[in-house]
């Protein structure tokens, strides 16, 4: 094959970069190789050119990339440690781009950790795939038309976001798409657990990133027509007849550890409205219904449900509980891990509602251990939200925050999905659509890390299974708001 691919790579260290730079030259296609760096290294090898470059995520990196890149295809590593390329895994990326006519292709890969080797398979690129971590792997290989047709859409100079404003300029006119096969190995650093890398994103040290991101985000959404306005429906709370204000709503399965200090937590609530707590048993078999039994024999505050469904999820058990007769007018969420932080969460959710006229509220929480103790990252108060484009950058974020709180008779209309994981987050994609959703700033609620968690250590297939699920739940609300905003537009 003829050489038709330019590269472009981050350099740090002369030994990794050159690793790096002799696999992609074994490759008979590879006709050029920039190097690019704030420094000009010791050792340029032949094939290669330095582009001086102080940071490698900023617009202007993504800008000399297109200025320099003069082959049909263009390939970048996004790592500056060695990369390990497959049996002709690069004339794979270009017959696959071809035959997809594709404008940009990404596979799966191996990575090595610790010195092992571990498959690793990414996910489909979706509509709603807008979560800037989004996990393309370490090679991007772009039809070289799209990468500069994606460039000359830039309207905003990032110095972190780059990357991920060329994706979605490049989504709006080509397909994004996966080869679901093995094409190089990549060395991974981060070993942690899935569960502790969940909230890096909203680490305070990271919010100069956060507020690019959401930047690029919403200038995506207004050229694809997916943005909302801040214009919510107004919302009263007079709709049916309540026996009880507000309801404290626990899904529970094989919990016999936890449930017990969640229902203290309930029962220790200072109100000046009646409430309850509807704890729903998806059919325990540790202990934890008996426990239950104990306290609803000695409180009239507990209602106790069993349900006779053997195929209930979290978000099934939750819908079983909002449309039971018994629940109040507000529905606030406690997962059976968890507690609420004093005595006084339920009143300050409440008068959350009334005071920001919303259909929902969210609070704040404190990442705990399984015996109270504060740890990494502490508080999560999920602040990049804000009024007027919170439900808009909720399309590029995994979740909301909690404790989550709802207008029962709103949820009852929507319900909630039938899983036990990402349900909280469909229901808020969906109510955010049509109202506002109120926000609570100060810590209300534990939020419990323990080994007992879905997503404390979740092994790569379950890890792929979350977000792809989460991709299609922004796709189908990424969808229904450019119906809306098309709706809109013809009355």
């Amino acid at each position: 094959m003829e050489k038709i691919i330019s590269c472009f790579i981050p350099v740090k260290e002369n030994e990794d970069f050159v690793t790096t730079v002799n696999q992609l030259l074994s490759a008979d296609v590879v006709e050029k190789i920039f190097l690019m760096s704030a420094e000009k290294p010791d050792i340029i090898p032949e094939n290669c050119e330095w582009l001086e470059c102080k940071n490698f995520y900023s617009t202007g990196a993504i800008q000399s990339i297109g200025d320099n890149a003069n082959n049909p295809y263009t390939l970048i590593y996004t790592k500056t440690s060695p990369l390990q390329l497959g049996a002709y895994s690069l004339e794979r990326f270009v017959n696959l781009i071809d035959d997809t006519e594709a404008g940009m292709i990404y596979s799966d890969y191996y990575e090595k950790k610790n010195g092992e080797l571990y498959a690793h398979p990414v996910i489909d690129y979706q509509t709603g795939s807008l979560r800037d971590d989004f996990n393309f792997g370490s090679v991007l290989f772009y039809r070289t038309e799209a990468l500069k047709n994606g460039i000359a859409k830039f309207s905003h100079e990032f110095n972190f976001a780059a990357f991920y404003d060329l994706r979605l300029k490049v989504s709006q006119t080509y397909s994004l798409f996966r080869i679901p096969e093995f094409l190089y190995t990549e060395i991974e650093l981060d070993t942690r657990k899935s569960g502790e890398k969940q909230f890096d994103y909203v680490d305070p040290k990271n919010r100069e990133v956060q507020i690019e991101m959401e930047k690029a985000c919403t200038q995506h959404l207004k050229e694809i027509d997916g943005y909302l306005k801040p214009e919510f429906e107004k919302i009263t709370f007079d709709e049916g007849k309540f026996e009880f204000e507000a309801s404290v709503v626990i899904p529970v399965r094989n919990r016999v550890r936890t449930i017990e200090d969640a229902i203290k937590s309930i029962l220790m609530q200072k109100t000046k409205f009646k409430f309850n707590l509807i704890i729903v048993d998806n059919h325990s078999t540790d202990g934890t219904s008996e426990i239950i039994k104990k306290y609803a024999a000695k409180s009239d505050l507990i209602v106790h449900i069993v349900t006779e469904r053997k195929d209930l999820g979290i978000g099934g058990c939750w819908t079983a509980a909002i449309m039971d007769e018994r629940c109040g007018r507000f529905a606030v969420q406690l997962d059976s891990d968890d507690l609420y932080i004093d005595e006084n969460t339920l009143q300050k959710v409440v008068d959350a509602f009334y005071e920001q006229q919303c259909a929902m509220v969210v609070g704040t929480y404190k990442i705990v251990n399984i015996d109270l103790e504060t740890i990494p990252p502490g508080i999560i108060d999920h602040k990049e939200w804000t009024p007027d484009n919170g439900r808009n950058n909720a399309l590029r974020i995994n979740g909301l925050g909690a404790p989550r709180a709802f207008y029962t008779p709103v949820l009852r209309k929507i319900k909630v999905p039938n899983v036990s994981y990402g349900e909280d987050y469909a229901v808020g994609l969906a109510i955010s659509r049509n109202y506002q959703i109120g926000r609570i700033y100060e810590p209300l609620y534990l939020c419990r890390r323990w080994d007992g968690n879905s997503d404390a250590a979740a092994d790569i297939v379950k890890q792929n299974a979350y977000n792809t699920y989460k991709d299609r739940i922004r796709s189908i609300e990424l969808l229904a708001r450019m119906a809306k905003n098309k709706n809109s537009k013809t009355r």
